[in-house]
């Protein structure tokens, strides 16, 4: 699998994608500092719209393979500005959040991250599971077996194998 940095404004669901990419209970947890899991690195917000922090973003970006820029359907306005995907060393991927919200503006929010020079756009709701089969899609790496095609053992799946990588080291 793929190694995935998100990236966004707090409350964008960079923690709420990441329980719902590693087949997790969805509950509410504020991120502190920067979770560096297997195949995810979650950011906390602060670091993007703090320009001191913005630094450690970068270096995070050097320890993923692609970099996921969030924004939620229910944002304002958007924290990256025009172009900005250009300044990544990595492929840079738009993940649109919150899309069933009733406050949601899902177009709006894929064209702030098409102008920040996201190239491929996902929509999500980690809370309904919806879009997130083909974001692990697009993560999958040669010889990855996806969680729909074979379950962990136990009767739940793990769709990253974080469970199974950890026993191994």
């Amino acid at each position: 699998m793929k190694k995935i940095a998100l990236m966004g404004r707090s409350e964008a669901g960079k923690t709420t994608l990441t329980q719902a990419l590693k087949g997790e209970k969805i509950h509410y947890h504020k991120t502190q500092y920067v979770n560096n899991f297997d195949v995810i690195i979650d950011t906390p917000g602060e670091y993007a719209q703090t320009k001191g922090l913005g630094h450690a973003l970068a270096l995070y970006t050097y320890e993923a393979d692609i970099v996921g820029l969030l924004c939620s359907a229910t944002e304002p306005y958007c924290l990256f500005p025009p172009c900005c995907t250009c300044m990544a060393n990595r492929e840079v991927i738009g993940i649109v959040t919150k899309i069933n919200d009733p406050d949601a503006h899902v177009e709006r929010s894929a064209d702030w991250l098409r102008l920040a020079g996201c190239k491929k756009i996902f929509y999500v709701d980690s809370k309904k599971q919806e879009g997130i089969p083909e974001l692990l899609e697009y993560l999958r790496e040669e010889g990855d077996v996806m969680p729909w095609e074979k379950g962990n053992g136990e009767g739940k799946t793990d769709p990253l194998n974080c469970e199974n990588k950890k026993k191994e080291n």
